[in-house]
């Protein structure tokens, strides 16, 4: 017996792979047109009990956002400054009060919720950035008098988005 290709040079056989390719296309598409969406099983309306709230911390109390905004006054300088829409009046003052309102709320620095405690600064759009940074410094803490050490409060302190009044534009005259 006799086989074909065994004495001489042997042909490389390639397999054509356009078709190949066309006929998997087909396969998918039929699987595609084929394919049955069902609802998954298991659709249980279950009423689960309510549990009783969670008793509250004694160390962990809640502690209320702070809200710092900054009214520009004529002129671009500090109008009034407000803390949980509470007026803390205007000038350096209004910085100390700031200052040591925000020490009220967190209760002693160094605590460690201090580092859950968000402070959001709404500083009105025509607002000299001086005023914005004084009250930024007067919410991060404060030097101790006693051991010239900076001693911080908070560490999260995020800008509200900018409100631009009705009228304004991005372009340079109008600063």
């Amino acid at each position: 017996m006799k086989f074909r290709g065994s004495g001489g040079d042997a042909e490389k056989i390639t397999a054509p792979m356009t078709t190949m390719i066309d006929v998997v296309f087909q396969l998918l598409i039929f699987f595609m047109l084929t394919l049955k969406i069902i609802e998954p099983e298991g659709d249980f309306q279950i009423n689960m009990p309510v549990g009783a709230p969670a008793p509250a911390d004694p160390e962990n109390p809640n502690i209320p956002p702070i809200k710092v905004r900054l009214v520009a006054a004529a002129g671009g300088s500090l109008g009034e400054m407000l803390l949980n829409s509470r007026s803390l009046g205007r000038g350096d003052a209004a910085y100390t009060r700031l200052n040591d309102e925000i020490l009220q709320i967190i209760g002693r620095p160094g605590n460690p919720q201090s580092s859950d405690i968000q402070v959001e600064i709404d500083p009105d759009y025509n607002l000299n950035h001086e005023y914005t940074l004084r009250a930024f410094t007067a919410c991060r803490g404060r030097i101790d008098p006693t051991t010239q050490q900076v001693v911080e409060y908070v560490d999260k302190i995020n800008f509200a988005p900018m409100r631009r009044p009705a009228g304004a534009t991005n372009s340079p005259e109008s600063r």
